[in-house]
C-alpha cells in the first residue's frame, strides 16, 4: 500500500478537494475527519456532477460548500492485516472503485490502488532495459509527492461553451496493438496514467487499455506473449475534436469515464481526463 496519503478534512471546501486533486493528479481523495479518521471518499466526478447542478453559481460553490455534501460516505476500506489476494480481487471487480483507504482502528493508515496492483505485478516481469528506459522509480517516490512535479492548467475552470481543442492533452501516450501488455503497463506506471489509447497505422485509434483491462485477467497480464490488442477494449468512446468543454462535462459525468480519447474522424489528436474539464 502507499502510505504517504493525501487527504481532504469533511468540513474543508468543495475548492480544496478540487486544488488537491488536481494539483497533486489524482482522481479521488480519502477523506478524513479532525482526528484522521474515514468518514468518505470524494472525486474529480462528484464535482463535476455538483456543478452541472449548481452551474449557474460557477465556482463560488466550491467554496461555499463543504466536502461532507458531495463525497461517498459509504466508501468500502480495508485492514491494514487483511489478506492481499483480496483487496486486489476488490479493485479488480470493483467496476468504478480504483482506490481502496485501508484502515487500522478506524483510522486512515494508507491506501491500495489498481496502479499498486499493477507495479506489483510489474516487479516479476519487468525487463531490465526497459525500467532504464523509462526511469522508474520503486521507492516511495512513486506515490503522491511524486505527483509534485507535474504541471497542471492554472486559472478558473475553462468555460462550457469553450471548445475541447483549447484544454485537451495534445502530447498523448499511446501504444500499438501489437506490443506487450507488459510494455504498456510500465508506461502507464511512468506516466501515472490509468489507461493509454490503443493506435495502429500511426494515429488511427483502435481501442483503449486500461488498468481494470490488464487486471481483469492476471495471468493473461503476467504472461510475456500477452499483447495490447488481445486485452483492449475495442468499442471505445470518444468526443469530437470540434465538440464543447460543456459536451465533454455532460459525457463524462454521464457515463463516469476517466480518459477520454479525442479524434478527428477516426484520427487519434488528444486525450481529455476529469482533471481538464474541472
Amino acid at each position: 500500500m502507499t502510505t504517504r496519503v493525501v487527504t481532504v478534512r469533511s468540513d474543508e471546501p468543495i475548492s480544496a478537494a478540487v486544488e488537491r486533486m488536481t494539483r497533486f493528479g489524482f482522481s479521488a481523495l480519502p477523506v478524513v475527519s479532525a482526528s484522521f479518521r474515514l468518514v468518505g471518499i470524494v472525486s474529480l466526478l462528484d464535482v463535476l456532477r455538483f456543478r452541472r447542478e449548481h452551474d449557474a453559481e460557477g465556482e463560488e460553490a466550491d467554496g461555499r460548500v463543504r466536502v461532507a455534501e458531495i463525497m461517498n460516505p459509504e466508501v468500502l476500506s480495508m485492514s491494514a492485516t487483511a489478506n492481499a489476494a483480496v483487496v486486489a480481487q476488490r479493485l479488480r471487480e470493483g467496476g468504478e472503485l480504483r482506490v481502496l483507504p485501508v484502515v487500522q482502528g478506524g483510522r486512515l493508515v494508507g491506501v491500495v490502488t489498481r496502479g499498486d496492483l499493477l507495479r506489483h505485478r510489474d516487479r516479476s516481469t519487468r525487463r531490465p532495459g526497459l525500467r532504464r528506459l523509462l526511469g522508474r522509480r520503486d521507492a516511495a517516490e512513486d506515490d503522491a509527492l511524486f505527483a509534485l512535479a507535474r504541471g497542471r492548467r492554472a486559472g478558473p475552470a475553462p468555460a462550457p461553451t469553450a471548445s475541447v481543442d483549447a484544454v485537451m492533452t495534445r502530447e498523448v501516450v499511446t501504444v500499438a496493438p501489437t506490443q506487450p501488455v507488459a510494455f504498456a503497463a510500465e508506461l502507464m506506471l511512468a506516466h501515472r496514467h490509468t489507461a493509454l489509447p490503443v493506435v495502429d497505422g500511426g494515429s488511427r485509434l483502435v481501442g483503449i487499455l486500461s488498468e481494470a483491462d490488464i487486471l481483469a485477467d492476471p495471468q493473461a497480464g503476467r504472461s510475456s506473449h500477452a499483447t495490447v490488442g488481445a486485452l483492449m477494449t475495442r468499442t471505445t468512446i470518444t468526443v469530437d475534436v470540434g465538440a464543447t468543454v460543456g459536451e465533454a462535462r455532460a459525457l463524462v459525468t454521464d457515463r463516469g469515464l476517466r480518459t477520454v480519447p479525442v479524434v478527428d474522424g477516426d484520427r487519434l489528436v488528444g486525450v481529455l481526463s476529469r482533471s481538464d474539464l474541472v
